[in-house]
């Protein structure tokens, strides 16, 4: 059984910085995408940044610059550094990855979810 398990969460004040981070583990042979997704209240899930194998990296136009996404393969961990936050980025954060098991099946494994609140 596989598990991706969130942290870093919390309160932050505006224009401060918060680091999350997600493990995978359980039965993993590999790991494909990772990416971190985000639901406000009243919204829909989306899309915050996307990272592949090779580290190439995606962001949703709201974060670039902002936002960075980062993974340790060796350790099948992939963290979100948050600067420079705004009170719209208080959400949800959800993490997110395709992983190949050793018994050949591949399936897109999500996080519990971790809340973080930007507010003063």
């Amino acid at each position: 059984q596989v598990q991706l398990a969130e942290s870093g969460g919390g309160l932050v004040q505006p224009g401060g910085s918060l680091r999350l981070s997600c493990a995978a583990s359980g039965r993993i042979f590999s790991i494909n995408t990772m990416g971190w997704f985000r639901q406000a209240p009243g919204k829909q899930r989306e899309l915050v940044a996307i990272i592949t194998s090779g580290r190439s990296a995606n962001y949703a136009e709201s974060v670039k610059g902002r936002f960075t996404i980062s993974r340790d393969n060796a350790k099948n961990t992939v963290y979100l550094q948050m600067n420079s936050t705004k009170p719209e980025d208080t959400a949800v954060y959800y993490c997110n990855a395709e992983i190949w098991t050793y018994s050949w099946s591949r399936s897109t494994y999500w996080g519990q979810g971790t809340q973080v609140t930007v507010s003063s």
